[in-house]
């Protein structure tokens, strides 16, 4: 039966409406991402290098106990997380895999999302993605559906062969645009036990449709003509082409979830000089692969296993939580924070609803 702990409401005015100019300048994967870079060259899948700093946005816990660690994927990337264990624990334990937002990296929202968890009795692994951060892979701040939604199982990989956690106890939490990845990634892959997703994004919906679904069918056809195009430029230069750096000034006429974003990422409260959203950049063809695979095509398919969906009541994206919502089956369940806009879900931890995200796991790793 689905439970919702807040009420719904149904006033479009507790959600951002916006002008066509600016939705039709806001079309694809980077749209949600925010941000981006040139300046990383490297010819290697393996690592990048690996800082032993504490260099997260948030403060170290006294309470857990933290370990840099690597992994390899599936397609043979390195990919580098930072493994946070409760100081007391025991053997067969429970674990989640934590990564997101799309373009920010495991020392912003997803180290504090897995800190906390460990606080509350869980080993948590937040991770970078392929080709960002200081995981490996080449070209950098490349994505792809497929090598994320790897990525999220590779995590359960090296989850399930730790020797303090019960690999039939794994659960994920996807942040933003790496919500619809988890999605995707346990409608497949059968070990992972149960779901949250946070101020979730489908990269793919609103890179074939933009925001609110307001592409045209012949705005998409140039946008997919000029990736395309792009890629011969690229293939003769021998490096992609990147984006603008999104982040680096916001108009003052630009749409208030664009400002929400400048403060997190381009601020100190969440700016990290590794994140492709914090004054970084995509590639120009990085929305090519999102924009003909959709993410969320089975997730009624993750049932019997229990899915949480939470977002904030004056979130841009919201409507994207509530579609998952209505294509998921049972048990599932839409919580909708009152008040809160998109990025409040990233970092404030008096808004982020940690007690049910607690109990959730809690009850479905038993």
């Amino acid at each position: 039966m689905t439970t919702q702990l807040h009420d719904e409401t149904n006033d479009a005015n507790a959600r951002h409406t916006f002008g066509r100019r600016a939705l039709l300048k806001m079309t694809g994967a980077s749209v949600a991402a925010i941000g981006a870079s040139s300046f990383f060259n490297t010819s290697t899948a393996k690592a990048q290098t690996m800082t032993q700093d504490w260099d997260k946005v948030f403060p170290k816990s006294d309470r857990v106990d933290h370990e840099k660690v690597s992994f390899t994927n599936r397609y043979g990337i390195t990919l580098t997380g930072d493994l946070y264990l409760p100081k007391d624990r025991s053997s067969a334990m429970p674990a989640l895999a934590v990564s997101g937002p799309f373009g920010a990296v495991k020392e912003q929202s997803s180290g504090l999302y897995a800190q906390t968890m460990a606080e509350r009795g869980f080993i948590a692994l937040a991770f970078d993605q392929s080709f960002t951060g200081e995981s490996g892979g080449e070209p950098r701040n490349v994505a792809s559906p497929d090598f994320s939604t790897e990525d999220v199982s590779a995590a359960v990989d090296f989850l399930g062969l730790h020797e303090a956690v019960n690999r039939e106890r794994i659960g994920v939490i996807g942040i933003c645009g790496w919500g619809g990845f988890v999605l995707n990634a346990a409608a497949a892959d059968k070990r992972i036990k149960a779901v949250v997703a946070s101020t979730m994004y489908d990269i793919s919906r609103v890179s074939a449709h933009g925001y609110n679904d307001s592409m045209t069918a012949e705005q998409r056809a140039e946008a997919l003509d000029q990736m395309s195009r792009q890629r011969w430029a690229d293939a003769e230069n021998g490096s992609p082409a990147y984006l603008p750096p999104f982040n680096a000034e916001v108009a003052a006429d630009a749409p208030q979830f664009m400002k929400d974003y400048h403060d997190y990422y381009m601020t100190p409260r969440g700016y990290h000089e590794r994140a492709v959203n914090s004054g970084n950049a995509w590639t120009q063809t990085n929305s090519l692969s999102f924009m003909n695979m959709p993410l969320l095509t089975y997730i009624d398919e993750i049932a019997p296993r229990p899915i949480l969906l939470i977002h904030g009541e004056n979130a841009h994206s919201r409507y994207m939580s509530e579609t998952a919502y209505e294509a998921a089956a049972e048990p599932k369940e839409l919580l909708i924070v009152p008040g809160a806009n998109h990025t409040d879900l990233y970092d404030k931890v008096d808004v982020i609803p940690f007690d049910r995200i607690e109990s959730f796991f809690s009850d479905n790793l038993a």
